[in-house]
């Protein structure tokens, strides 16, 4: 499957760890890695996949697909900025959605709209919005992937 996975492009220690497992979970059980392809999370998690042997593809925000970091295989050029926000959930059967800022919401908006099944791991609560965004939340790595396999299962 192609599992997107969203995040900040600016992150700590302990995120980027968090995010390098998700790409190694995602990879050892041979799904692609979506995501915006450029710094943070992108990276981190495009660095835990291609350890685990999987595939990643960047869908970058700008017209130069060599502005994607050194993990992505499939660069994909949009030049469309922050618009490109609406095709990383597109590309995916389902999303991750890691610790972020006012993009990673966007995102999640996006999969809400393409009814996409969203996992948050420490990502944003959503808990009182009056929205039909299918948002599971838990606690690890391990924990994301099963439930996006569950998800997509149904």
């Amino acid at each position: 499957m192609r599992i997107s996975v969203i995040g900040g492009g600016t992150i700590t220690d302990e995120q980027r760890e968090r995010a390098d497992a998700v790409g190694r979970e995602l990879g050892a059980r041979g799904h692609t890695v979506v995501c915006g392809g450029r710094g943070g999370t992108m990276e981190a998690v495009c660095r835990g996949a291609k350890a685990a042997g999987g595939t990643t593809i960047g869908i970058l925000p700008a017209a130069d697909p060599e502005a994607a970091n050194d993990y992505v295989d499939i660069p994909i050029a949009t030049g469309l900025g922050h618009a490109r926000n609406a095709l990383v959930p597109l590309n995916g059967d389902a999303v991750i959605a890691l610790a972020g800022g006012v993009g990673t919401l966007t995102e999640i908006g996006f999969a809400g709209i393409y009814d996409r099944p969203v996992v948050s791991l420490e990502s944003h609560d959503l808990s009182t919005l009056e929205a039909n965004i299918d948002l599971e939340t838990v606690e690890t790595p391990t924990e994301a992937v099963d439930a996006i396999e569950a998800a997509l299962e149904q």
